[in-house]
């Protein structure tokens, strides 16, 4: 199975240990960011959505234009347009990036975040207008004549739209949640649903979740799993160690000092947070440090649970092994970004991607062999049991040959 890498595109040098040093969108920083993760092994970056941040939209088209390889993965939150909008936005940034694009889809977790943009429905409603708006989204970009559509969140009449994506026959849609509404929507929708790291045994339980929500709604086909984590690396153990506390003092004074903007739906949690995947983040800590290989949670808790927060810690190699767990589990997009955001493209993109990539292409190799193995058995079987089926049809015809041989 194919592993994918992805990264974070963002707009700014900050993060939840360095406050940043310029304007909220650094045009130079975002393109040098970019250009780090394609130069590095990368697939493809997130263009993060907060209600006060800098428009995803626009920012990944100035990344596609200037690229040539590094894909899209666009983060979108249904209240704060119109599908038949964003559509036609989706569309003409896949025209942009000659088909480098996936929609993330959010539907929202912090009602004080949703409210900033004026969205005041409850998270079950939330969830039930992300389903309608994705399905009209993805008729869009596959229907040539009018429509119409009423439904219980948007309404409208003899549309079209005269701009259509490159992919065929539409751009891939990633969702992501950890709730039973998470798994019933993304399970029915998305192409690829997204995870943020837990343990080994918790990320199988939530694959299977998002595996029977697909079944239950019919599909005969599963959506693709992604997880993302925090990676912390060192040349040895005992540096990523170091560099692993450190990094948590320095989350820690940072929320000290004052409010922290976020990268994932707008802030960082300050009291317990509504959404279940950062609630689940937050029992884990509570439960534990360290998990399986290299699964460190004192990031997460030092963040309240914030979004993408749990951490794998060692060597490059460590790191990569403990990466390979989670493809063994069924997972082919790798989602991973460091504290320092540059610095640690490069390095993960040097030093642990490349040993993924191989070892996976060893398994992949070693699985065909072993198909093709099969094959040539089976082949084998075939053929000696036509054998014995001829031979055995052959020995009444020379029976009677021989009977009027002698009767002669």
């Amino acid at each position: 199975m194919p592993v994918e890498f992805l990264g974070i595109a963002a707009t700014d040098d900050g993060s939840e240990t360095t406050a940043r040093s310029g304007a909220a969108f650094d045009k130079e920083y975002t393109l040098r960011l970019a250009r780090a993760h394609e130069d590095h092994g990368w697939d493809r970056v997130l263009f993060a959505y907060g209600s006060g941040s800098p428009d995803p939209a626009p920012a990944a088209a100035y990344i596609a234009s200037r690229l040539d390889r590094l894909q899209i993965l666009l983060a979108h939150r249904p209240n704060v347009s119109y599908p038949t909008f964003a559509a036609k936005t989706f569309a003409t940034l896949d025209r942009i990036s000659d088909g480098r694009l996936t929609v993330h889809f959010i539907t929202g977790g912090n009602d004080h975040e949703q409210g900033r943009e004026g969205d005041t429905l409850t998270k079950d409603e939330r969830y039930a207008r992300t389903r309608e708006y994705i399905r009209i989204v993805k008729r869009i970009w596959t229907t040539r004549e009018p429509f119409d559509h009423e439904g219980e969140h948007y309404r409208f009449h003899d549309f079209v739209s005269d701009v259509f994506p490159v992919q065929q026959p539409r751009p891939d849609v990633s969702f992501g949640g950890s709730s039973p509404a998470a798994y019933a929507a993304g399970g029915a929708e998305a192409d690829v649903y997204c995870l943020w790291g837990e343990p080994l045994a918790r990320t199988a339980e939530q694959i299977e979740s998002v595996r029977a929500a697909a079944k239950a709604a019919g599909r005969t086909d599963v959506p693709r799993i992604q997880v993302a984590f925090r990676p912390i690396i060192a040349p040895t153990e005992e540096l990523a160690w170091e560099k692993a506390h450190r990094t948590v003092g320095a989350i820690t004074r940072r929320r000290q000092a004052g409010p922290v903007r976020g990268r994932r739906d707008g802030v960082l949690e300050a009291a317990q947070p509504q959404n279940t995947g950062s609630r689940r983040l937050i029992a884990i800590a509570e439960a534990g440090e360290r998990y399986d290989r290299a699964l460190w949670t004192p990031t997460a808790a030092a963040t309240g649970g914030a979004g993408n927060s749990n951490a794998l810690v060692g060597t490059p190699e460590t790191v990569a092994q403990a990466l390979l767990d989670y493809h063994d589990l069924g997972v082919d997009i790798l989602s991973a970004r460091g504290y320092d955001l540059l610095g640690d493209a490069i390095d993960f993109g040097r030093y642990v991607i490349p040993l993924v990539r191989e070892e996976v292409a060893k398994r992949d190799a070693a699985r065909a062999e072993r198909a093709a193995a099969r094959a040539r058995e089976a082949a084998r079987d075939v053929a000696r049991d036509v054998a014995r089926d001829v031979a055995r049809d052959a020995e009444p015809l020379a029976a009677h040959r021989d009977g009027k041989a002698l009767a002669l």
